[in-house]
């Protein structure tokens, strides 16, 4: 079957388009360019673009393949040269089934020694095909994956891959295919070997040791998680640590400890965290990076004992990190504003049980923007004649670049406005709306701070008050009163404020938290929900989704704006909708194909959010559409304190 890669609709095989959306199924769009590329080709034929779907093979041999004395060496090496494209030559095929091309030679297997591995890039050609691996992991029972695998055939390599995906954690490599054919075992996982070595970040004069803290902490998280499955040789090897394009540690791939690797490299004793602390040591020495004294400490006390479980280690790299930053400020308000230095927790929920303290201090670190982009698109939709939505996006940067320390400041005002009302109504009306907050503001938000809940608020009463004005002098009555939702960001570097009136929405998609809507909105049926009513039943009435607030038909007494701070504590994706591009449960169902791959900095925003709008039109075309996206990077923020 054929899974369509927008709507995860299941398709026929020798289908050509998606039975549900109508996406093609023959080719995609090139990100950079917006050209249509075959599926099954590497690179787009108008810019050059990377557009496969590459996958890492690892491949092995049981045994070596004997040769005789006749079959030598000499008669190996004329095989190859013989007008015959050799097997597994650049371009043929890794499996029978003509799926997985090589991107790289591969040596013939008379010359792969037993037990030896050979890793080489592959080109999915087949890329909208599940593999027999996902179908399993997606209707395999959580406990009986492991058991499952030799049932089915899977070698043995790909076991430590496929008992990890249950809890998907985002160091350790996905896995996409695995098979045994005749003598050699075949494992497809993703594709890591672009992704920057640990060792190159961690020597670079520039890289703040809280973050090299940061980096310590997610090791320890990775060995609780490879632990069980006997993979901890993983974080020994220092050319298998990588870091992704957010400086998150990943694994390039699994090493499964064997008899010959599960002693220390130089004692005769059992695997334990004193491997680890051996890593760090190394990747000290080799990056000269020793200054920080209590780090060095660590590594002695691993040495000889004092430290000789993971919960004590996280909890010293704790007392580090407080050492080396301040604690943030407790008597903040959570609905207010935070100072722009208010430190930021690294949570560690990911982390599996690992008998730990559960009132132990969690790593403080202070995060700082590292780039900020953002674009807006609006649509009229399919059925309406006119488009009653309306947007705005301010922003200002400044960017301050020395040889030890990089620092970016941004502000940003996003709006949106769906109005209401008909012709020369719901039109003016959400125009008239952003007009005024963009005016008010630039005359209002003058310091390095965000406003406070009481000046967003007041805007809101001011921009509904204009609108208001407008309705008395035409002396509009009833549905003729025009009016418009809002939904409003302000972004100050890592600091957000997010107001509303109505249903558009605003929703947040990061790696860890997955898509969040921000925002309640102001319908009849939250309106229930709130008194207590049961979902099913507040949703059943017939007036459900009938707004309870506008911007616009009643004076300021009738206008309630929620107002809500938040921070940027990792890369995120911001997306502000009206109700056009949220109906239908829409997001809810096609963020992990439409939304989560644009937190990536190699993917394009605004073609990101054109295939958003497009697919809401296949899917709520009957009202305008209008979305504004805006991707945050975050990393440690960098202080000259050493």
């Amino acid at each position: 079957m054929l899974i369509c890669p927008h709507c995860q609709f299941e398709n026929p095989n020798d289908n050509k388009f998606c039975q549900s959306c109508g996406t093609s199924l023959t080719h995609r769009t090139c990100r950079e360019c917006g050209a249509e590329v075959l599926i099954n080709t590497q690179y787009c034929q108008e810019c050059g673009a990377e557009c496969g779907t590459i996958w890492w093979a690892i491949i092995t041999q049981e045994t070596s393949i004997p040769v005789s004395e006749v079959e030598d060496e000499k008669l190996i090496q004329a095989r190859v040269s013989t007008n015959s494209r050799p097997q597994f030559a650049v371009g043929s095929f890794l499996d029978r089934g003509k799926r997985y091309q090589l991107l790289e030679p591969l040596p013939a297997p008379e010359v792969i020694a037993a037990n030896t591995e050979v890793k080489v890039r592959v080109l999915d050609c087949q890329p909208f095909h599940i593999s027999p691996i996902e179908a399993m992991l997606e209707n395999q029972p959580q406990g009986l994956i492991v058991p499952s695998v030799s049932v089915i055939g899977i070698p043995s390599l790909a076991q430590a891959y496929v008992a990890l995906q249950s809890e998907m954690p985002p160091g350790i490599p996905v896995i996409h295919d695995a098979w045994q054919q005749d003598n050699m075992q075949v494992v497809l996982i993703e594709d890591r070997s672009h992704w920057q070595l640990l060792l190159d970040l961690w020597q670079d004069p520039t890289t703040h040791p809280l973050q090299i803290l940061h980096w310590c902490y997610q090791m320890i998280q990775l060995w609780g998680i490879l632990e069980p499955v006997n993979c901890r040789q993983s974080l020994l090897e220092l050319s298998n640590l990588r870091l992704d394009e957010d400086q998150t540690l990943g694994l390039q791939r699994l090493y499964v400890e064997t008899p010959a690797n599960i002693l220390s490299s130089d004692v005769d004793e059992p695997l334990s965290i004193k491997a680890l602390g051996r890593v760090w040591h190394s990747l000290c020495i080799q990056s000269q990076r020793t200054q920080i004294a209590s780090v060095v400490e660590i590594l002695e006390d691993l040495e000889v004992g004092k430290i000789s479980t993971l919960t004590e280690l996280r909890s010293r790299l704790e007392e580090i990190a407080t050492e080396l930053q301040p604690p943030s400020n407790p008597d903040v308000s959570s609905t207010e504003p935070q100072s722009a230095s208010s430190p930021t927790l690294l949570q560690d929920d990911d982390l599996p049980d690992l008998d730990r303290n559960e009132d132990a201090p969690t790593i403080i670190l202070s995060m700082q923007l590292r780039s900020v982009e953002n674009t807006g698109r609006t649509d009229i939709g399919r059925q309406r004649d006119h488009n009653e939505d309306y947007f705005g996006i301010e922003t200002k940067q400044q960017k301050l670049e020395l040889p030890r320390s990089r620092n970016l400041q941004a502000r940003g005002l996003y709006i949106l406005c769906d109005g209401m009302g008909g012709h020369a109504g719901g039109e003016v009306a959400s125009e008239l709306a952003v007009t005024t907050l963009r005016q008010y503001f630039q005359e209002k938000w003058i310091g390095q701070e965000l406003p406070t809940a009481e000046v967003i608020q007041e805007s809101v009463f001011l921009a509904n008050q204009t609108i208001y004005d407008l309705n008395q002098e035409g002396l509009r009555s009833g549905v003729g009163r025009m009016g418009t939702t809002l939904v409003m960001l302000l972004m100050q570097n890592t600091k957000l404020a997010v107001a509303h009136v109505g249903d558009s929405r605003l929703y947040r998609v990061t790696r860890k938290g997955g898509l969040e809507q921000m925002t309640i909105d102001h319908e009849v049926g939250q309106r229930e929900i709130a008194k207590g009513v049961a979902p099913s039943i507040a949703y059943a009435r017939p007036d459900a989704y009938q707004l309870t607030q506008a911007l616009g038909p009643r004076d300021a007494n009738f206008v309630h704006p929620d107002v809500n701070f938040f921070e940027i504590r990792e890369d995120a994706l911001l997306l502000l909708v009206s109700d056009g591009l949220s109906d239908n449960d829409l997001l809810e169902t096609n963020w992990q194909t439409h939304l989560e791959p644009l937190l990536s900095s190699g993917t394009n925003l605004e073609l990101g959010l054109s295939d958003l709008v497009d697919l809401a039109n296949e899917h709520n075309g009957h009202d305008n559409i209008t979305g504004i996206l805006i991707r945050v990077k975050v990393s440690p923020h960098q202080q000259n304190w050493l």
